[in-house]
């Protein structure tokens, strides 16, 4: 029996057909349609289309983020535990010295307090998880981070179209960062988008994203001046681009996605419909007035030694589960010394269940049947 994913990506026809498009035209690089998609996905945040940037994955765009806002060797930043392991790697690429916060062990999403607690004069930005596309605490978040003169970055990776009272999460403070990648809700194979509030930084982005070219010297560039093939460097930097094929795939998957997103709502409700009234487990916590989620996980909580044995009962009846994010305070690479209780608490108690907009209702029926089931045997 094949398993029931708990990611999984929904191509077809039209994103065929759009790649067909690009192979046809004989330019499959950086081109047109990258700029196109850059567009599109400025205009669904709601910000002009100078303040967006694509690259060639999420990962690449939190390298950038500490790179362009000069983290180094005598700063801290600071991020919730309960994150993507990118985010640490990209702040101690820089030298800098990542300071672990802990999260509420329910949503898994930090307080403002907790964020609060670990500024320092060293502290030179603060990077934001939204947990399982759960807005959380951001606008009060990015108010504190505006108020001790700390930037802040938005790891949106999970919530493409999470809002707060109309406002695209990724867009409250200094930096956003999205990912498409293949278990995402958009997909592209791989790839990212960049906001950034400064479009002075947007610019040098656009710079450090190829090499440092302080203009395009290529095909791309050909006919918009004399001489179009000579370059200038202005920084050592990195190929992080994307294509004309990803961005192509982008904006048929943008233009699917208020579709993708309410089918996972719905299953989401279901979940909640069906599973919330079993003693001894928790679903994620309803939404505050004015936040939208973009339903990337769902989670349930129950006693450690429960949360281990349902997992393996459920893969064993054909239901893979997974828990994200491993608590990066505890990951030997780091050299963190903190105890957070919230993060640990949460680690050892959540299960991500099956949630894309892929599943048939017979799918998300096995899912309820099996781990009612499973909850019940553990009790």
């Amino acid at each position: 029996m094949g398993l029931i994913n708990v990611f999984q990506p929904t191509l077809g026809e039209e994103e065929l057909a759009a790649v067909r498009e690009v192979f046809e035209s004989g330019w499959i690089g950086r081109g047109p349609r990258t700029k196109a998609f850059e567009a599109d996905f400025a205009a669904h945040l709601g910000v002009a289309p100078n303040h967006v940037v694509s690259v060639s994955c999420c990962t690449e765009g939190l390298f950038l983020a500490m790179e362009l806002l000069g983290a180094g060797p005598d700063d801290e930043v600071v991020l919730p535990s309960i994150s993507f392991v990118g985010a640490a790697n990209a702040i101690a690429s820089r030298g800098a010295r990542p300071v672990f916060c802990d999260v509420d062990p329910h949503t898994l999403n930090p307080t403002v307090g907790h964020v609060a607690e670990k500024l320092t004069p060293r502290t030179k930005s603060v990077v934001l998880l939204h947990y399982g596309g759960y807005p959380g605490h951001v606008a009060e978040i990015a108010a504190l981070c505006r108020e001790r003169g700390v930037a802040l970055v938005e790891d949106a990776a999970c919530a493409v179209v999470s809002r707060v009272d109309g406002r695209a999460c990724g867009t409250f403070g200094d930096v956003g960062v999205w990912s498409f990648d293949a278990m995402k809700i958009l997909v592209t194979g791989d790839g990212g988008m960049l906001y950034l509030r400064d479009p002075a930084l947007a610019a040098r982005a656009r710079s450090l994203i190829h090499l440092g070219l302080e203009q395009d010297g290529g095909y791309t560039g050909a006919g918009a001046r004399d001489r179009w093939w000579e370059f200038q460097v202005t920084a050592f930097a990195r190929r992080s681009i994307t294509n004309d094929i990803a961005a192509t795939i982008g904006s048929v998957q943008l233009r699917r996605l208020p579709g993708f997103v309410e089918r996972r709502r719905a299953i989401a409700g279901y979940y909640d419909e069906h599973l919330s009234t079993v003693e001894n487990v928790r679903c994620p916590p309803p939404l505050p007035e004015g936040h939208a989620s973009s339903a990337y996980f769902y989670w349930v909580q129950m006693s450690p030694p429960a949360r281990d044995t349902v997992a393996r009962r459920l893969y064993e009846r054909g239901v893979y589960t997974t828990f994200r994010y491993a608590p990066l305070h505890l990951v030997a690479a780091y050299r963190s010394r903190e105890r957070l209780p919230g993060a640990e608490r949460a680690a050892e108690e959540t299960l991500c269940l099956p949630l894309h907009q892929a599943l048939t209702d017979g799918d998300v029926e096995t899912v309820v049947t099996e781990a009612r089931a499973a909850f019940k045997a553990v009790r």
